[in-house]
């Protein structure tokens, strides 16, 4: 069995060995050089006034020369902030042959237009025409003939590689990856991609996806960073204005995902796991499903899940959507990305979303959190290097008698750099003895230019330094570049703090690594202080030990970072242990584990209640094991079942005569005891079968019973309570009614029914019916009730009250009465039928009666095709309908 680790970049890359040096390598030699000072010399850019260039605290020569290893060490960065794509530092790869993508503003849409209608192929912008220059030539005549190798790439999911690399080595996973080599591929010859594609399979476990530079810029440069990851962040782009932009990227979105699926349904065998990571791959799993409809494939999204207000905004929305619902399991980081994603398919698809998944017509989802970790044991062998120890001493010196505060972030609108540097900023106003005793080092990487931002955190830089700065202190460090593993780990090591005010994020690592970093094994300086934004996926691990923070109220920041400079030494020492426990607990390794094992539980109770799989119901059998039973019951649902199939609000209030003749006959025989269970109102159920005397039924799915042999009802049900959530539901209703003409509401004593079924545009009544039940969802969860959409219909029932809560009741009685007698149990032969949705709790309580051995032969049916927890079918019911 293989797990397919399905990831946009592949944990490897090409380096190529061309003949002659390249800019990009003398570049990249001058910004390692550079490096070696950054953290010494005050910034990668001096801001004023930052240290005079040519005087430094610490000269540049006693750091350490840095190599590759020292920046790609063994245990990767869990969040690298990769470059962009085509623009690798480390490695001589080849540039991008793709072309410009229409333009995101509308005004300038027109003059691209212009430009493309003198190109013969229309969509000929979507592709850099070949170059006839001849150094175009010549460069690309090197990569096509230079020798190369295989090296670990920059790119791709830090947490996710180190989670696969320590499952490897502790547990018998054979693992294979997917995904492509980080960097553009159209300069190489069919040769080359061939030969590297089965170096990275035989010796790397890599299964190489090839893509054109222009689908792939289109896919990730542009539809991934510009539409999908602001809006999973809460910030709806302006851009793009051009509907022709959107339209562009998500066609080449389409392809790169098509792309993924043909190399996994290629490679793929019986038994094997897929396991798809990441917003990028979101059509990978119904791609999939469609060639291998009975493939075990799990989604996990690494990022954050927005509401469904936000997620609304997307124009293909319902494809993402039902991309990766095709998976048997999807994970999220944490609880409330759970619930934000099956709000917005109960609103967006209107289907029913429970409290761990999702239920389609051919089956169930599961939907879970699995908090993603580190991986402590690679983290602690990275540290304990020649290079960090180095790092560790000079840093010790150069902020003798400081407090240090440390952050480390992508310099983008989402993490929050501008808000930490503003809060920093009135901390120093506002306790002014801290001035010239702490220091802020702050890395931002930048993987986009976001011109505006970098200008408004060096203005507050530059003004935080001007007004604060003497000459031998300076309070904020700013380096606009990534540092070298060995430096980062230094900095996390010695620092008293670490600030994190990501305004939205899935799961900061960072965090995880600086708790671990502070255990005191490599300094003095230990148990520092974390800072976290509470709009973090770490915050809901934490078990509050931390100091949470909202990073908009800049006034509770600077409060904070007084906090965490003046906690003492035992509260510290409490509270990282706490945090510590956490780190250690929810580690990469845990993650995975549980992931791949709640995939494959779900992927087994999947297959199990596919229709494929449960058999018919045997009559020859059920006969012979009726004819032996002495005590007998019976449940058997009316719609569908015994009437003709339909909602509640549209079945003919009358029984086929062959249903009562049926009914009779069986209560004919003493040993049978026989219930019938519906939607409807017990004054209903008393007039369809008023003509079978003893009959004990079920109305309202579980909210009254009239138990067998007997005349009256009995409620289930405090009714008081559910007059109070009535009022509450029926102005939401009421409210939507009027926005979809033809739609009513049918009042019954313990539900309500919103039924659309009568509108004209009955796609739009659907979304507002979607838009409703996610209302009274939010509204009245309080209040134990939720709204379910069935067909043409929106029900608004109890949570705590149903079918199988009936059954109970019944067995229960049932029991307390004949034991009393006998001493035995009440029933042998317990036979359930059903057709819907509302009669799956019913079934697992009769199940779970057969495998405790409760009742010697139970059976339980679904008439119909659809996915059940039945354990045999029927295609008919008694109508024959």
């Amino acid at each position: 069995m293989t797990v397919f680790v399905v990831s946009l970049f592949l944990p490897n890359t090409i380096n190529f060995n061309i003949p002659t040096p390249t800019h990009s390598q003398s570049s990249r030699k001058s910004s390692l050089n550079h490096q070696n000072g950054a953290l010494l010399s005050g910034a990668a850019e001096p801001t004023p006034p930052g240290t005079p260039n040519g005087t430094h605290l610490f000269p540049r020569e006693k750091a350490p020369t840095l190599t590759i290893p020292d920046l790609l060490p063994l245990g990767a960065l869990n969040d690298p902030h990769s470059p962009a794509w085509g623009s690798g530092r480390s490695f001589n790869q080849p540039p991008s042959r793709a072309g410009q993508l229409p333009p995101s503003s509308i005004l300038k849409h027109v003059k691209a237009l212009e430009r493309l209608s003198l190109q013969s192929d229309p969509v000929a912008g979507t592709q850099a025409p070949t170059s006839d220059h001849p150094h175009e030539q010549s460069r690309d005549r090197y990569f096509a003939d230079a020798e190369w190798t295989v090296e670990k790439a920059e790119q791709g999911n830090g947490g996710l590689r180190n989670a696969v690399n320590a499952a490897r080595e502790t547990k018998d996973l054979e693992v294979t990856w997917v995904g492509t080599l980080g960097m553009p591929t159209d300069v190489l010859s069919d040769q080359q991609k061939v030969a590297i594609a089965d170096r990275l399979e035989t010796e790397h476990d890599s299964l190489t996806v090839y893509c054109k530079d222009s689908d792939f810029n289109g896919h990730y440069t542009h539809y991934c960073k510009q539409i999908l990851w602001p809006v999973f962040h809460y910030q709806i782009p302006d851009n793009p204005k051009s509907k022709a932009y959107e339209d562009h990227s998500w066609e080449f979105f389409a392809t790169v995902n098509q792309a993924f699926a043909d190399k996994i349904i290629k490679k793929y065998k019986r038994g094997d796991i897929i396991w798809v990571n990441d917003y990028h791959l979101f059509l990978v799993p119904s791609l999939v499903r469609k060639k291998l409809p009975d493939a075990q494939i799990g989604f996990f999204l690494h990022v954050a899940f927005p509401s469904s207000e936000v997620f609304r905004c997307l124009a293909m929305r319902k494809q993402l959507l039902e991309g990766i619902l095709a998976s048997n399991l999807i994970g999220f980081q944490t609880e409330e990305y759970c619930k934000h994603f099956l709000q917005t398919c109960n609103r967006l698809l209107n289907v029913e979303a429970t409290n761990d998944g999702v239920q389609l017509d051919e089956r169930f989802v599961k939907v879970l959190s699995f908090a993603i970790g580190i991986d402590p044991a690679s983290l602690d062998s990275a540290r304990e290097t020649p290079s960090v120890e180095h790092w560790l001493k000079l840093l010790r010196e150069r902020y003798e008698g400081k407090k240090v505060i440390v952050a480390r972030d992508k310099l983008d609108s989402i993490r929050g750099v501008r808000q930490k540097l503003l809060s920093f900023e009135i901390f120093l106003k506002k306790y002014p003895e801290w001035q010239d005793k702490t220091v802020l080092l702050q890395v931002a990487t930048s993987t986009t230019e976001q011109a505006e931002l970098d200008a408004t955190v060096s203005d507050i830089v530059t003004r935080i330094n001007s007004a604060h700065a003497t000459l031998a202190h300076q309070p904020v460090n700013y380096l606009k570049q990534d540092i070298p593993f060995n430096q980062y780990i230094a900095l996390l090591t010695i620092a008293d703090a670490l600030m994190v005010t990501s305004l939205r994020e899935g799961m900061n690592l960072t965090s995880h690594e600086f708790i671990f970093c502070q255990d005191g094994k490599l300094s003095k300086n230990k148990h520092g202080v974390l800072i976290l934004s509470e709009f973090t996926g770490s915050a809901s691990v934490f078990d509050g030990s931390q100091l949470t923070i909202n990073p908009w109220d800049y006034q509770q920041c600077a409060d904070a970072i007084k906090i965490a400079l003046e906690m003492s030494d035992e509260e510290k020492e409490i509270r990282w242990k706490r945090l510590y426990a956490s780190v250690m607990h929810h580690n990469s390794t845990h993650w995975l584990s549980e992931f791949l094992e709640s995939l494959e539980k779900a992927w087994k109770e999947q297959s199990a209640h596919d229709t494929i799989s449960i058999p018919r119901l045997s009559l020859n059998t059920l006969g012979a094991e009726y004819k032996k039973a002495n005590r007998r019951l019976f449940i058997l649902d009316y719609e569908g079942t015994l009437a003709s199939w339909g909602s509640p609000s549209n079945i003919i209030l009358t029984s086929p005569q062959r249903v009562l003749d049926v009914l009779n006959d069986v209560l004919l025989d003493e040993k049978n005891i026989v219930y019938v269970m519906s939607a409807r109102m017990p004054e209903e159920l008393d007039g369809l079968f008023d003509r079978v005397p003893n009959l004990g039924m079920i109305a309202e799915n579980g909210c009254f019973l009239k138990e067998f042999g007997e005349s009256e009802w009995t409620t289930m049900i405090n009714l008081d309570r559910v007059k109070t959530w009535k009022e509450s539901v029926i102005g939401i209703l009421n409210y939507y009614m009027e926005r979809s003409p033809g739609s009513r509401v049918e009042e019954r004593h313990c539900s309500l029914i919103y039924n659309y079924a009568g509108c004209e545009d009955l796609a739009a009544a659907a979304r507002q019916a979607g838009d409703c039940a996610n209302h009274i969802n939010d509204a009245c969860e309080d209040q134990r009730v939720h709204a379910i959409p069935i067909d043409d219909s929106l029900s608004v029932e109890p949570i705590d009250w149903n079918k199988g809560t009936a059954a109970t009741r019944i067995f229960d009685n049932l029991r307390e009465k004949h034991e009393k007698v006998l001493h035995e149990e009440p029933v042998d032969f317990l036979m359930v039928v059903g057709n819907d949705r509302e009669d799956e709790p019913i079934f697992r309580w009769a199940n779970k009666l057969g495998e405790d051995g409760v009742i010697k032969k139970v059976t339980t049916v679904s008439v119909g095709s659809r996915n059940t927890e039945a354990m045999s079918t029927l295609t008919q019911g008694v109508t024959g309908k």
